[in-house]
């Protein structure tokens, strides 16, 4: 059986949209990187990128279980001597509300120049409301 390569002009490209309010960070995270990667398609190539495009409405409502709003620490580092930062889910919801759920998806994408491409067809807002009515996205329950 041969694989099947698809060219890029021939994929078929839909819109969905997520409500993440009140679910789960990492199931909201994985059901969004499958999306966006494309593994749910029979024309799935880990080199190609085949995904559809997402929108997640509510990402400053995500949950959180037990004590990680207080405990759940993320660090980032300047790339000076002594530069690295650490901030708690808490202070980073507050100041970037959809980086979280942003985090959490890049690191379930691939590394490298296809993942960072894949990370633009996923559209994050803090609110219910989005620009993107004009796609007519379809709604997923998770």
């Amino acid at each position: 059986m041969k694989t099947e390569f698809v060219k890029p002009a021939e994929v078929e490209r839909k819109w969905f949209i997520i409500d993440a309010e009140g679910k789960p960070l990492g199931r909201v995270a994985a059901r969004a990187a499958s999306i966006v990667r494309g593994k749910e398609k029979a024309v799935f190539a880990p080199h190609q990128e085949v995904g559809d495009y997402l929108v997640v409405v509510n990402a400053d409502k995500i949950a959180v279980s037990g004590r990680k709003v207080q405990n759940k620490l993320y660090h980032h580092h300047s790339g000076y001597v002594g530069g690295l930062k650490t901030v708690t889910f808490e202070k980073l919801i507050a100041r970037h509300p959809t980086s979280p759920l942003e985090l959490a998806i890049k690191g379930m994408l691939p590394k490298g120049p296809l993942g960072r491409k894949l990370l633009n067809n996923v559209k994050l807002y803090a609110g219910a409301g989005h620009p993107h009515e004009a796609q007519n996205p379809q709604a997923i329950e998770l």
